[in-house]
This record gives structure tokens, C-alpha cells and sequence, in this order.
């Protein structure tokens, strides 16, 4: 049977993770939620099971990789003694890589450091709080073979697969559903840049997080 989220009354759900996350909720007049895939999923699930009082925080910080988010762990996800967290991180780890300047090359974090950093986190929330866990996908809106960061994509989102093996954790394949959809629509119509979806595709993430999460259609 496939695992799913089992939502109780009163309880916090916090997402977490970088710009895709952050997506402006911390400007107006995007506050609280931003104007991303966390506003879709969030609203839908209010309006879906508005009995239950849902407290949704999001904690995104835009251009964060794991190094950042390990900073500020405490802070914004132990401290607000999350019942559920929903986090997407990675693809800056990867982005940094291939950054035009030499400190932008040196936030680059390797997949050895990068699974060391989310066992890390997920360590310190498991030993502090009984969350439950949803991990999502890095990805990119890519069709073009050649490109050498797509290429070491696949390298992260192994771990992602693996750290949400090893803690129990929901996993939401947003880049393995976005590859048997990329030969229906170009790239550049999904995000500009690769990373950073268009509206739409915000939707369609928090599509695929509500299928995930709640068995939604």
C-alpha cells in the first residue's frame, strides 16, 4: 500500500528548502506562503480539510544548499516542532558547480557532503521530534542530453531515494515524473533557466506533492 500522510487536527506542516520554496513569502503580497508550489498544495489541502486548522509555515530561503539549511536547522524546523516536514533541497548543492566566479564555484556541495548534511538534519529531527517526513526530488526542466549538470542530477536524487529509505520518509519523484512528461512540452516553457518552474509548472509540483501526500488527483 502506498504510504501517505495522515493529517490530525491542529498540527504544523512545514516546507522547507530554497527559492522554489521560498517562491517570495517573505514579501508582499506573497506573505506568508509565496506564490509557489507551497501556495497551491497549502490552499488545496485548507480548503480540503479545512475541520483540521492546519498550522503551514514555510521556511525557503532562496539560493540555499544544504550547508545553508544545516545553519539554520534549529531555527526554522526543530524549533517550531514540526508534526510534518516537507522538504526540497539540493539543486543549488549541484548549481554552484557550475557558477561563473570562484566563490560562486566554491558553494559548490559534492553528493558525499550533501548526504552527509541531510542524514545530519534528519538525525537531529528524528531525535527531537516525532515528524513525519516528506522528501522531494531535486530536478530540472532540462531536455537537452548534453547538458553536464543534468547529467549529475541523477547522483543527488539518489540519496534523496536512499535518505528516504533510511528515515521512513514519503518521497515525492518530482524529476522522475518530469522526465516521462519532457518530450510533451519544451523545456524552456517549464523554467527559463532549468530550475526556476513558471507558474504553471509550481501547479504541477504541488500536483505531484498532493498525489503523493494525500492521494489526490
Amino acid at each position: 500500500m502506498h504510504k501517505r500522510i495522515e493529517f490530525e487536527q491542529n498540527q504544523t506542516l512545514l516546507f522547507i528548502g530554497d527559492s522554489i520554496t521560498d517562491c517570495g513569502r517573505r514579501e508582499l503580497p506573497y506573505a506568508p506562503l509565496g506564490c509557489g508550489y507551497v501556495y497551491f498544495a497549502a490552499n488545496f489541502l485548507q480548503a480540503t480539510l479545512p475541520h483540521l486548522n492546519l498550522n503551514i509555515q514555510n521556511r525557503g530561503i532562496g539560493g540555499d544548499n544544504t550547508r545553508d539549511l544545516k545553519s539554520r536547522w534549529k531555527t526554522d524546523c526543530i524549533d517550531l516542532k514540526p508534526d510534518i516536514v516537507s522538504m526540497m533541497i539540493g539543486i543549488n548543492d549541484l548549481w554552484r558547480k557550475y557558477g561563473e566566479t570562484q566563490e560562486s564555484q566554491k558553494r559548490h556541495v559534492g553528493p558525499d557532503e550533501y548526504e552527509a548534511n541531510l542524514r545530519n538534519m534528519l538525525a537531529q529531527l528524528q531525535d527531537t521530534c516525532s515528524s513525519q517526513l516528506i522528501l522531494m526530488e531535486p530536478f530540472m526542466f532540462c531536455d537537452d542530453a548534453a547538458n553536464p549538470m543534468l547529467a549529475d542530477l541523477p547522483a543527488y536524487i539518489d540519496i534523496v531515494h536512499k535518505t528516504a529509505d533510511e528515515f521512513g520518509a514519503l518521497l515525492v519523484p518530482l524529476h522522475t515524473n518530469y522526465t516521462n512528461l519532457r518530450n510533451k512540452r519544451p523545456a524552456d516553457q517549464w523554467a527559463d533557466d532549468t530550475v526556476h518552474p513558471a507558474p504553471w509548472a509550481h501547479a504541477w509540483i504541488a500536483k505531484q506533492w498532493l498525489q503523493e501526500v494525500t492521494g489526490s488527483d
